[in-house]
């Protein structure tokens, strides 16, 4: 998607009332969009794109725990927890699982819409803080990987 469009996209939704949506485009782009307060508005793209309105150029950046090792997977989105794509199949990660960029680490379903959940780190899976079938809010650590 050019980034044209994003821009006029995140203008639409800015002037909208809408707090939040969840796009998918014929040619497989992406795109959930998300008020974080009245002045800003985070857009994520499947190619992790991440632009925000308003002048506001500090990065985001996923928070990692000082004590420990590794980091943190959040939640992007309000949903349901699950760790496999059906109830009778295996998990697409469990504790010990070795994983690279990209891989997707579970699903968050939102308004009956199934979000695959990726990952944007490479390394080994070390904690799961949900349980399958558990509601998550945004910002819910899901994974810590190192």
């Amino acid at each position: 998607m050019e980034y044209e469009k994003i821009k006029q996209l995140m203008s639409d939704m800015s002037d909208s009332k809408l707090t939040a949506i969840n796009i998918d485009f014929p040619d497989g782009t992406k795109i959930s969009m998300k008020k974080e307060n009245e002045k800003e508005i985070v857009v994520k793209s499947n190619v992790q794109d991440k632009v925000k309105s308003n002048s506001t150029k500090k990065e985001e950046s996923i928070d990692e725990k000082t004590d420990l090792k590794g980091n943190i997977v959040k939640s992007p989105m309000v949903g349901t927890f699950y760790i496999k794509p059906s109830p009778t199949s295996s998990p697409y990660v469990e504790i010990g699982t070795n994983i690279k960029k990209g891989e997707t680490l579970c699903i968050i379903e939102a308004m009956k819409l199934m979000n695959e959940i990726q990952s944007e780190y490479s390394g080994k899976i070390t904690e799961i803080f949900v349980e399958d079938g558990s509601p998550v809010e945004y910002g819910t650590e899901l994974f810590r990987i190192e």
